[in-house]
């Protein structure tokens, strides 16, 4: 193992075809890092090794599926990294098959490993592949609910800081459990224990970040007691997490509509475990969605 290696951040980013891993390797390159796109699982190290004796001290290399020996070659040159002193992370970028088509129909592209058959199909045979890729993942970014610039932002959260990475950063993600669970969700809180404000006129309009929606929330019977009984869990977990070299954690808040208790709930949560000491910020998915 080297100085310089030891000096070097490596990411590796892969995923679902279609799910927006060039994008991302985009908002890293804004970031700071040096974004080798397409790069072949083998030309790996050779890459790493190049940007190590440079200045280069943020690499990501995008990684998309070309065979059907994608899977083992990845791994293979992961394992490869390790054993030569590199500590790469892998960002697993995905999205939900819906989305997924109505990409690829929108851009009249046939999926890469569709062959003659559906764009379906080929989706599936994908995510087959990946299932070992994305079960090691240290971050995964689900991009179906989210724009250009809310992807930016959850990768700024994650990788705008210069100098050591902090242990864990954490994403409180509020959202509607009308419109599904969020694929990315380490760990999932309910709110719909606590009263509905959209049953009260005059904060239906307002959403969680409003004062009197989110005075409304916290001052009930339950609320507080529910937040410092959690945040205690977290307490318990979080070590665990270091541990085990987490470094990212999704804490997702539902409601029913994603709109009133689980955004007041999921900024609540945000500060309490900043006044942990963990780097973390709220997310709102459904948030000014009817």
């Amino acid at each position: 193992m080297t100085e310089d290696s030891e000096r070097q951040e490596l990411l590796v980013v892969t995923g679902m075809s279609g799910a927006g891993r060039s994008t991302v390797g985009n908002a890293l390159e804004d970031l700071g890092w040096y974004v080798v796109d397409n790069l072949p699982p083998a030309l790996l190290l050779p890459m790493v090794e190049l940007g190590a004796r440079g200045d280069l001290s943020r690499f990501a290399a995008v990684v998309d599926v070309r065979s059907r020996a994608f899977s083992s070659d990845l791994e293979e040159a992961l394992r490869i990294l390790g054993e030569a002193g590199h500590h790469p992370r892998v960002v697993y970028v995905h999205a939900s098959d819906e989305v997924l088509v109505r990409r690829y129909e929108s851009s009249r592209r046939e999926h890469p490993l569709q062959g003659s058959g559906r764009i379906l199909d080929g989706i599936a045979e994908e995510r087959a592949l990946l299932t070992g890729i994305a079960g090691d993942a240290d971050l995964w970014v689900d991009t179906s609910d989210l724009n250009v610039h809310q992807l930016r932002a959850t990768l700024e959260n994650a990788f705008a800081r210069h100098g050591q990475t902090p242990p864990l950063t954490a994403t409180v993600l509020s959202f509607g459990f009308k419109y599904g669970l969020p694929l990315d969700a380490d760990l999932v809180v309910d709110a719909r224990f606590l009263p509905n404000p959209h049953w009260i006129p005059e904060l239906r309009p307002h959403t969680g970040q409003d004062a009197d929606v989110r005075d409304y929330v916290l001052s009930q019977d339950d609320a507080e007691e529910f937040l410092e009984r959690y945040v205690a869990v977290l307490r318990l977990l979080i070590p665990g997490y270091r541990r085990e070299g987490k470094r990212y954690l999704t804490l997702a808040v539902g409601c029913t509509g994603g709109k009133h208790r689980s955004v007041a709930i999921a900024e609540e949560f945000a500060r309490r475990l900043g006044a942990e000491g963990i780097a973390a910020a709220a997310r709102h998915r459904d948030l000014g969605r009817e």
